[in-house]
């Protein structure tokens, strides 16, 4: 089964997404679809206990639903409970819920920008913009995680050609890369950022984006120019792409005086759109409300 797994966003919570190639449908997490239902803290209980008390339910999910390779909340993949559309359709109708005819309309919108992405990938880096907008990264923080989108796909690319199949192999090689330039494993870098489910990328600031892009960028050109084959050359590759990095990174360290590894996650530097609006709105309100007590 060939499958890309993802993030979709709906009502500003993730709900894990996979698309499979051979199938040509997107599966949804089932727990990520109940929690966005009920808002419930533990979706996981919530579904077993809605399984329980509605037996039909349980069944059909038990026949149809399968489980799917998706992230977890520690970065680590595991087979989740999944269903496609008209399976996650079926579920929606046995939780009330004020958000069961919107989500329904999402899983539509889903579907068909699937369909224009396909025919024109360019799509998918729009809707990427757009979701980093609306959560209210700025438009050069933007900019640099689209380009290191793009450099990624060719680093992984390079790996794909250099005999890189299995997906433990790209974790492992991921992870000389960037202990390489910044010292730490991914896992380690998440748990210094104190980020869970988040992708680590999305986390980084403006500096950290242009080090971990020149070290992949770095291991591509290397790939191009020394053709390496097998997970050995191929690791030399990602360390040798690291290294670099790490040397410009001591560079920039020994003119600001201070490290550019940043502990702080996007929460901590930028403000949802709904956020800026809660803020200034009830301001704007008493400039107006004491105006009309002036006039008065």
């Amino acid at each position: 089964m060939s499958q890309e797994a993802m993030i979709k966003l709906f009502d500003e919570k993730q709900v894990r997404v996979v698309w499979d190639d051979e199938k040509e449908k997107y599966f949804f997490s089932v727990v990520d679809v109940v929690e966005v239902l009920t808002d419930s803290e533990n979706p996981t209980d919530y579904l077993k206990k809605m399984r329980k008390r509605d037996p039909e339910l349980g069944s059909y999910i038990g026949t149809n639903c399968p489980q799917v390779l998706m992230p977890t909340r520690t970065g680590k993949n595991r087979l989740t409970l999944a269903a496609d559309t008209e399976q996650v359709l079926r579920i929606i109708q046995s939780i009330p819920s004020k958000k069961a005819e919107p989500l329904k309309q999402w899983l539509a919108e889903v579907g068909s920008q699937r369909i224009d992405q396909m025919i024109d990938p360019e799509l998918a880096f729009q809707m990427a913009v757009q979701d980093y907008r609306r959560l209210g990264y700025s438009e050069k923080w933007i900019a640099q995680r689209m380009r290191s989108i793009e450099v990624r796909k060719e680093l992984t690319d390079e790996w794909k050609r250099g005999g890189i199949k299995d997906e433990r192999e790209f974790a492992i090689l991921t992870n000389i890369l960037t202990e390489a330039w910044s010292g730490m494993t991914t896992g380690q870098y998440k748990q210094f950022k104190g980020l869970t489910k988040q992708n680590l990328r999305d986390n980084m600031t403006n500096l950290e984006i242009t080090l971990n892009m020149l070290a992949e960028g770095t291991a591509v050109e290397l790939s191009k120019k020394e053709d390496p084959q097998g997970f050995g050359e191929n690791a030399d590759i990602a360390h040798r792409g690291g290294d670099v990095a790490h040397g410009a990174r001591k560079l920039i360290e020994k003119e600001l005086g201070h490290s550019i590894l940043s502990s702080s996650k996007a929460s901590d530097y930028i403000h949802p759109i709904e956020d800026v609006e809660a803020k200034v709105l009830p301001a704007d309100s008493k400039k107006k409300e004491t105006k009309r007590k002036k006039k008065k």
